[in-house]
């Protein structure tokens, strides 16, 4: 399907929006495409919403049409799987490129309310999800050390006082001081 052209208003363009987004962590490498169009043929969003085209965004991106980039909720349908990305011959990190536009959208208040409102309900699930797992983690790990102090006390124990079988069922062992504890002669 042929893309549609657009005229270009030379006097909206922002020609500092493709340096802004090269500074960008993930867009450093937007200028290396040349439009070849092998990101599309590999993208599974493109097979499904014909609207969407990476390289349609990049082009938007080299001509500096900041507001049309930033505002389109198509920046929001990239799935992040990094096909694009894999096939790319230029290197242009595309899923990257996404990123920082989402991020630069963001920032510029150009993301529609309900993106903002589902971006801090999936932030607030992913630190309960990581708070959980840190905390699961951190107990699993306290009770294997534990048993670990434990065992080596025990080993200890039972090296210094001749053996676990010299204990009684309090825990002393002989004339009734706590096992391992020497008998010290007060006379």
């Amino acid at each position: 399907m042929p893309e549609t052209m657009e005229t270009l208003e030379i006097g909206k363009l922002d020609p500092t929006f493709c340096d802004e987004l090269a500074s960008q962590p993930g867009g450093e490498h937007v200028r290396r495409c040349f439009a070849c169009g092998t990101c599309v043929a590999g993208c599974p969003v493109s097979e499904v919403a014909p609207e969407y085209s990476p390289r349609k965004i990049i082009r938007q991106i080299l001509f500096g049409m900041r507001e049309e980039v930033l505002s389109s909720p198509l920046i929001w349908y990239c799935l992040l799987c990094y096909r694009c990305t894999a096939r790319c011959p230029q290197g242009v990190n595309f899923t990257d490129v996404m990123r920082a536009l989402r991020y630069m959208a963001m920032k510029g208040n150009h993301a529609p309310p309900e993106v903002l409102a589902e971006v801090a309900r999936i932030d607030r699930e992913i630190q309960e999800t990581r708070t959980e797992r840190v905390r699961a983690a951190f107990e699993q790990e306290l009770a294997a050390f534990v048993k670990r102090r434990a065992v080596a006390e025990a080993e200890k124990s039972s090296k210094e006082g001749g053996g676990a079988e010299a204990l009684s069922e309090e825990g002393t062992a002989g004339g009734g001081s706590p096992a391992g504890e020497k008998a010290v002669d007060e006379g």
